[in-house]
């Protein structure tokens, strides 16, 4: 007879399966589960996670960050409409501040997917930032790999802004597109967080405004003076935009077309650079796994609150209490 244990890693395994094959048909209400199982890290998201894992690794990721204001969500939508015009699948991620009383995203789907709605090529997801200082959630990545594996081709990342913990994006995407609006000093602040180095491509949204011509010159003249380019001669393009009257978009996407032809065409530069990704992401997801595990599985959380009060009155230090957390 199975011990309990035995059953209930039976039953998560069989539930995991049976979502993996519903994922396989590209059923929408599984993508929107499977996410959920993965963003909320429970049993079954984990081992979904390991089916599905080599099924992916085939899409595009383009990730869109940029300054509060900037217009992000209007050309994301944007460009995943053109997309879709042009045949592909296309999901779509936007990280929203979290909640302080829910936890979940404040904006929610309920704003987001009404222009998906009917659209089986289109998904579009909501995710919490959860404290991640990065402007991603901690569960991206891994919801990414649940789109590839329900075959979207295209996944768009917008970010809850941007700022010198935004480099986190790098670590998730093939391609970065830095949002810019003129008026508002963004180059100056970009450069003094060191944003550019990030950027494949640039886009200077509400380019209609007085100033994105002269926004548009610093940033070449930026870029000149730096020898902006990447290893293997990817010098980042700056293409302006309004993406409220969809100006400009198709030129962005033929932009973002060309990085990926530029990084399909050598294949070993290709491998070094998601090989060095991957690394990284490795180690946050070690890290992340680590502290959740041994917080979730120990007397630690009743140890702190047991010795809080004295941490509050100074007559125990934080750090050493920590290192006597560690030694156990």
């Amino acid at each position: 007879m199975a011990t309990r244990d035995e059953a209930t890693a039976g039953e998560i395994g069989l539930r995991a399966r049976e979502l993996a094959d519903r994922l396989a048909r590209g059923e929408r209400r599984a993508i929107a589960q499977a996410i959920s199982r993965v963003e909320d890290d429970t049993p079954v998201g984990r081992a979904l996670l390991d089916l599905v894992f080599p099924r992916t690794g085939g899409a595009y990721r383009l990730g869109v960050t940029g300054p509060p204001g900037s217009g992000k969500s209007t050309l994301v939508h944007g460009l995943a409409r053109r997309l879709r015009d042009g045949g592909r699948r296309v999901g779509v991620l936007a990280i929203d501040p979290t909640s302080p009383f829910t936890g979940g995203a404040i904006l929610g789907d309920r704003v987001r997917m009404t222009s998906a709605a009917g659209d089986e090529g289109f998904f579009v997801r909501s995710m919490a930032s959860r404290g991640s200082t990065g402007g991603v959630s901690a569960a991206t990545y891994e919801a990414s790999e649940i789109l590839e594996a329900a075959g979207f081709d295209w996944i768009l990342i917008e970010t809850v802004g941007v700022g010198q913990a935004e480099l986190e994006v790098v670590e998730l995407t093939d391609c970065v597109l830095l949002v810019l609006v003129p008026e508002s000093g963004d180059a100056v602040q970009v450069m003094k967080a060191g944003i550019m180095e990030i950027a494949d491509l640039f886009v200077i949204n509400k380019f209609d405004r007085e100033g994105g011509d002269r926004l548009q010159r610093d940033l070449m003249l930026a870029m000149e003076l730096s020898d902006w380019r990447r290893p293997g001669g990817w010098t980042p393009p700056v293409v302006p935009a309004v993406a409220l009257r969809e100006e400009g978009l198709d030129e962005i996407l033929a932009r973002a077309e060309e990085h990926r032809a530029w990084l399909l065409g050598d294949r070993e530069r290709l491998r070094e650079a998601r090989a060095a990704k991957l690394r990284k992401r490795m180690e946050v997801l070690l890290n992340r796994t680590l502290i959740e595990r041994t917080w979730r599985g120990s007397a630690l959380r009743a140890r702190l609150d047991q010795d809080l009060a004295r941490i509050a009155a100074h007559e125990l230090s934080p750090y050493q209490w920590v290192e006597d957390a560690l030694s156990l």
